[in-house]
């Protein structure tokens, strides 16, 4: 499969924006890409259910074959999850436009500029 040609996290299933949102919400808490078995944990917990090891690998899998999430190896037997430049772009164009339509006001992050960019400027 080749580079997503996704232009916004609103083109992505329910699903992969979950493993998405899960992987940045991990690599902020914890300072470093987490493994496969944390992200499923901590999908567990945001959604009081468990999700089946198969469709988490496939679709991790499958948003990296897309370039929006690179994976390596933590050791031996283990893969870590990080996301790219762009998938973080796209996360907070989303982010911004969701809080516009519902009027929600977002504070400003320490190392982002006031430049408000759309989901729709962003380029694959």
């Amino acid at each position: 499969m080749s580079a997503d040609s996704s232009r916004s996290v609103g083109d992505l299933r329910a699903f992969e924006r979950d493993l998405l949102y899960a992987v940045r919400a991990l690599e902020r808490d914890n300072n470093t890409p987490p493994k496969g078995l944390t992200v499923k944990a901590y999908l567990d917990e945001q959604h009081d259910e468990e999700f089946n090891h198969s469709r988490l690998y496939q679709n991790l899998d499958q948003l990296t074959d897309r370039g929006l999430l690179r994976k390596g190896k933590k050791d031996d037997r283990t893969n870590e999850y990080a996301t790219t430049d762009r998938t973080r772009t796209l996360l907070e164009a989303f982010a911004r436009r969701r809080a516009r339509q519902t009027g929600v006001e977002l504070e400003s992050a320490p190392n982002q500029t006031n430049a408000d960019v759309s989901e729709q400027e962003v380029e694959p």
